[in-house]
Parts: structure tokens; C-alpha cells; sequence
């Protein structure tokens, strides 16, 4: 067996036969054995000691040290079993998992102008609709990342992806607004606990000097989970033939496939997960000494076969005074309590002011878009007045115009889209309409004489006040229409949605590569300033393609605050309140995202200038705020 790194030959590790005697008939069954090539290995457990046994450790300074000596080997174990192949299996894993949160936030967004004529929502229902996922995901966050500390990592995010499983497998069926928003609601509570118990769960088999970069590495998994929401928005919303329906009461358009599909990376990520183990250092801390030293050889035992060196022997022993500190740590986080609310209270600060700007402001920016699309549409209007057409057939697509004052005699529509057209004071006697599919389209104060109506959805909000006089309405289209305007405009938000999240992929690979030789702190300030400078660059973006670069050049170098902020969230608290505390920060961050959203949203065509100083003041804040919490760099997990 190699060295122990640091030194170390006692404590955990200890593969001599005078570590096998310091405590007669210490050996447990579980704990001693033949690998496949019959090598001996050994570990000793003296179970949880007697009350008598802390009389060694009363004072304040001791039980401190005494904890920081397990945290210390605890991560001699973990350089001992080195970084290979289990830890990238776990990484690929975890990220199906990440990679399902990623794909949830994108959800809704993509449906939402499909979903809305399939289910006739008005605006209200449409905004709560987009903003039902984050609350889902900030309650599943609070919810889930209690009960990971209590229950298990691994059983943890078992249960809350399979929740966002079936709960978004239902949503791509069901037909009402209310039941489609309630399966959204549930989906988002499951995908909501993803955050803060896969960074927990994969930085507890991660030793010191690998954990930064690491755990940055695995934040790209959200980024590949935006791109696959998008690529599949792409690929499926806009093919309105995968679809259909049955009468007017159960419809199954393609934007319902999309959410099923949409599905997958939390099904696989389930799968996966089923042939991994649990975190041993939740076992370590609950108790469980043999089960966590098990799933320790298992990692040393996979990676020294993967790396050719299957002879190197496991060996480990867990002392009296170590296994102690666990039923000590209450005790030593009061004494600490103030520090602790001082660092908590500065870590909430900035969780917020991060997730209000960012969120608020990758909103925003498609917001902006479709305005500024919406402007350049509208200049466009071709305007007709007072023309007077008789005995026309119309079966071509009408689209953009104004038509004011006309006069229309014996005219037929026929077979044909109306697409942003309005007729205003206008006279049609003898027209016959059939088979006409109508979007943004209107007739204002007409009169209709003598005229028909079949097959069409021209009837009650389109024709505003107007005249009908010998007219009749026969086969109206029933229900809700997809709106087939919008297939350019679809295609570019997904397009412009792809190439915001592949932008943040220098920035992934830089903190990566940066994060544990410059700090997690210097990585979190530097990024959020950086993003607060870019932040006045808006005022610059008066065109699409202007305020698209704009978005990339922003998720680029936010990104890097995000990895930064996560890795330090890891590393602050202790493993026996690791997810709790992670996510109570994470569901604070999503309240803080519906407030950005909300507010940033109400600016969309009024002014710049209140969202670029909202977005820059919070980023200033947030920065000025991280160069005050703890550096963790370097230090063992608590």
C-alpha cells in the first residue's frame, strides 16, 4: 500500500497487525475480507463511545480541533482513493440530474405561445404559468434540501426526480389550464431539490485540491441541459403534423410531444442513479461507520483497478475520538452561532442580488427581442383606404395590412390565413367567407350585408363593433387555434435561447480552470463586476441582433459568479447541514428570480435605463458583499 498522503500513518489508515491489536476483539465482520485477488484489507470501528468518553474533550479549543481532525481524515481518505473513475461516473450522473434543471427553466417558456391558443389563456394565466415553475422549484428547494441531511443524498434526489418525472409525463397530456398548471407546479417542486443535493452529494467524493474545479465542471451540465431544450423546441414545436386530436375535446399538438421529450434527462438520470451509493460521509455523520467505510473502498477499489493497480490494499481505522465529534458539532456551532448568521445573512445577500439580476435580466433580453421584432413587424403595415373591389376571389395568405374605409361587393375568401390584418369602417355585402383560419385580425365598425360565414373563427372577438344584416354563421371552428404566425419568430427565440446558454461555455471552462488557483472568492467578485460593467452596454442594444450579443456577452461572464457561488455554498457549512443550508439559499434565489422577472418584465418597451440599474446596483452589491465571506480554498470539507 502507498504512503498516506500528508504523512499520515494512524488514524484512519492503518494497515499494520499492531493496528489490528490496539483493541482486542475490535474487528467487525463487515469490516474485514477477501478482495476478488484474495488481498487482506482491515477496518476498525469502537462504535459511538460511552458519555464518560468526552470528559478528554470539555473545553472549546479541543472540540474544535477534535472536528477539524476528522474533516482532515476524512479527506486523507479521499487522496487515498484518488480521483478516476467512480468520481466520472458519479459526474455523469449528477449531471443527467443538472442537466434536468436546466431543461426545466426552459420549459415553459418554449410552450407558452403554442400552449396559450391550445388552452385560450388569457395574460394573467400566461404570466402565472411562467412564473409556476420557479415557485415549485424554490418550495422543492427548501423541501428536499432539509430532507437530504436527514434521509440521504442519493434517496433524496431518487425521490424528488421522480416526482418531476411523472408530474411532467402528465403535463404533456392533460387538456385544462388548471390540471397543466398544477403538474407544472409539482414538476418544478421535484426538479427543485436537483441544485442543492447534487453539488452536496458529488463534492463529499471529492478531495480538496479537485473539488473546485470539479464541481465547476459539473455546473456545464445545466448549460447542456438549456441547449437540449432548445435544439428539441426546434426540432418538434414548429412540425404542427405531429399531432391529433380527437373532436374538440382532447387535442395533442407538438409542443405537447416537446414536453415529454423534455422528460428524458430526469428519467435517465433516475436510472442512472439506481446503481450508484450513497454518500459516505452522510453515513459517516448519522452514525453508520461500517456502510460509510464500505462505499469508501468501493470508490479506492474502482479506481485503482481502472488506473492498473488492482493489488493496492484499503485499510482503514476510525478512532474513539473522531466518531465523538459528531454528537459534538451542536455544542461548537453555538458557541459560533454569531459568525455563523453573520456569514448565512452575507451568503442570503448575495444569492439574492445574483438572482435577481441575472434572471431578471436573461428574461428581459428575449422580452426585448420580441419587442424590437414587434416594432420592426409593425413598420412594415401596408395601409389600404377607400378601395372598392368587386367579384375578387381571395385564397392567398392576407398578411400585415390596414384596410380602412373599403367597399367589397360579391367577394369570396376562400381556403386562406389572416394574419395581422384589420378592416376598419368598412362594407362587405355579398362576401362569402369559408374555411378561414384568422390571427391579430379584426373587422372595427363594419357592416356586413347579405354575407356568410362557414367554417371559419370569425365570430365574437374578431368582428368588433359591427353590423351583421341578413348574415349567417354556419360551422364555426371550435376551441382554441395554434397561432401559426409566430413560425419565424419561434424559430428565432429558440435560436437566440440555443445560443445564450452555448455562450456560457468560456466562461464554464474558465472557472473551471481558475477556480482553485485564484479562489472561490476572487472568482465570484471578479465575475459579478465584470457583469456589472457589462450591464451598461444595454443602452447599446437597439437592434435583435445588437441585444443578442448582448445576452451572450452577459451569460458568458455571469456564469462564472454562478460556479463560483455554488462551490462556496459547498464548502461553508458542515456535511450534517450541507443541503439544508443549500437549499434554503437555493429557494431564496428562485423568490428572488420572481421578483426580477416580474419587475424587469414591466419595463419591456417603456425604458432601459431602471432595468440596467437595478441589474448593475444589485451586481455591486452582490460583489461588494462576496470580498466579505470566508475564503474556502484550500480547506478541507467541514
Amino acid at each position: 500500500m502507498e504512503d498516506v498522503p500528508g504523512g499520515q500513518d494512524s488514524g484512519y489508515y492503518r494497515g499494520d497487525s499492531q493496528a489490528a491489536n490496539d483493541d482486542e476483539g475490535g474487528h467487525s465482520d463487515s469490516t474485514e475480507g477477501h478482495d476478488e485477488d484474495d488481498e487482506i484489507y482491515e477496518g476498525e470501528y469502537q462504535g459511538i463511545p460511552r458519555a464518560d468518553s468526552s470528559k478528554a474533550a470539555d473545553s472549546l479549543g479541543e472540540r474544535r480541533k477534535d472536528q477539524e481532525e476528522l474533516a482532515q481524515q476524512y479527506e486523507t481518505i479521499l487522496q487515498e482513493c484518488g480521483h478516476g473513475k467512480f468520481q466520472w461516473t458519479l459526474y455523469f450522473v449528477l449531471g443527467l440530474a443538472l442537466m434536468a434543471d436546466g431543461v426545466e427553466i426552459f420549459v415553459v417558456g418554449f410552450v407558452l405561445p403554442s400552449a396559450e391558443k391550445d388552452m385560450c389563456l388569457s395574460e394573467e394565466s400566461k404570466g402565472m404559468l411562467g412564473l409556476i415553475v420557479y415557485l415549485g422549484m424554490m418550495v422543492g428547494a427548501f423541501v428536499w434540501g432539509g430532507l437530504a441531511d436527514r434521509i440521504g443524498r442519493r434517496q433524496s434526489l431518487l425521490i424528488c426526480l421522480s416526482i418531476n418525472s411523472v408530474f411532467s409525463f402528465f403535463s404533456s397530456f392533460v387538456q385544462g389550464y388548471s390540471t397543466f398548471l398544477f403538474c407544472r407546479l409539482l414538476s418544478g417542486v421535484g426538479i427543485g431539490g436537483s441544485i442543492p443535493i447534487v453539488f452536496s452529494y458529488y463534492s463529499e467524493f471529492l478531495a480538496q485540491e479537485k473539488r473546485g474545479e470539479h464541481l465547476s465542471w459539473l455546473c456545464m451540465f445545466w448549460m447542456i441541459g438549456g441547449i437540449y431544450a432548445s435544439a428539441m423546441a426546434w426540432a418538434i414545436i414548429p412540425h404542427y403534423g405531429w399531432s391529433f386530436q380527437m373532436g374538440s375535446a382532447y387535442q395533442f399538438h407538438s409542443w405537447r410531444v416537446f414536453v415529454l421529450v423534455c422528460a428524458f434527462p430526469s428519467v435517465a438520470a433516475i436510472a442512472s442513479l439506481t446503481t450508484m451509493p450513497e454518500s459516505p460521509r452522510f453515513f459517516l455523520e448519522n452514525g453508520k461507520h461500517d456502510e460509510g467505510w464500505m462505499i469508501l473502498k468501493q470508490v479506492h477499489d474502482t479506481n485503482m483497478r481502472a488506473k492498473g493497480h488492482p493489488e493496492k490494499v484499503f485499510s482503514v481505522s476510525i478512532s474513539e475520538t473522531h466518531i465523538h465529534v459528531k454528537s459534538l458539532n451542536l455544542r461548537v456551532l453555538q458557541q459560533n452561532v454569531f459568525m455563523k448568521l453573520r456569514t448565512t445573512f452575507m451568503m442570503m445577500a448575495v444569492w439574492f442580488t445574483m438572482s435577481f439580476s441575472y434572471y431578471g435580466l436573461t428574461v428581459w433580453f428575449p422580452d426585448m427581442i420580441k419587442y424590437i421584432q414587434k416594432q420592426d413587424y409593425a413598420s412594415r403595415t401596408k395601409f389600404f383606404s377607400k378601395e372598392r373591389v368587386e367579384h375578387v376571389t381571395f385564397n392567398f395568405t392576407l398578411e400585415n395590412q390596414v384596410h380602412r374605409q373599403g367597399q367589397y361587393f360579391n367577394d369570396k375568401f376562400i381556403n386562406l390565413k389572416m394574419k395581422s390584418m384589420v378592416f376598419e369602417d368598412s362594407l362587405f355585402e355579398e362576401c362569402y367567407f369559408e374555411d378561414i383560419t384568422s390571427s391579430r385580425s379584426f373587422f372595427r365598425n363594419c357592416t356586413f350585408i347579405s354575407t356568410l360565414f362557414y367554417n371559419t373563427d370569425l365570430f365574437q372577438n374578431r368582428i368588433i363593433n359591427s353590423k351583421l344584416v341578413n348574415s349567417t354563421f354556419l360551422h364555426n371552428k371550435e376551441g382554441c387555434l395554434l397561432d401559426f404566425t409566430d413560425d419565424n419568430n419561434a424559430y428565432m427565440i429558440y435560436f437566440v435561447s440555443f445560443l445564450g446558454t452555448l455562450a456560457v461555455l468560456p466562461g464554464n471552462i474558465v472557472s473551471a480552470l481558475l477556480m482553485d488557483k485564484i479562489g472561490r472568492l476572487r472568482m465570484l467578485a471578479g465575475s459579478s463586476v465584470i457583469s456589472c460593467v457589462s450591464c451598461f452596454f444595454l443602452s447599446f442594444g437597439s437592434t435583435e441582433s445588437g441585444m443578442i450579443a448582448l445576452l451572450c456577452l452577459f451569460g458568458g461572464i455571469s456564469i462564472a459568479s454562478w460556479n463560483a457561488l455554488d462551490v462556496l455554498t459547498v464548502e461553508l457549512y458542515p456535511s450534517d447541514k450541507r443541503t439544508t443550508a443549500f437549499g434554503f439559499l437555493n429557494a431564496l434565489c428562485k423568490l428572488a428570480a420572481v421578483l426580477g422577472i416580474s419587475i424587469f418584465q414591466s419595463f419591456v418597451g417603456i425604458t432601459k435605463a431602471v432595468p440596467i440599474l437595478f441589474a448593475a446596483g444589485a451586481l455591486a452589491a452582490g460583489s461588494f458583499l462576496a470580498l466579505k465571506l470566508p475564503e474556502t480554498r484550500g480547506q478541507v470539507l467541514q
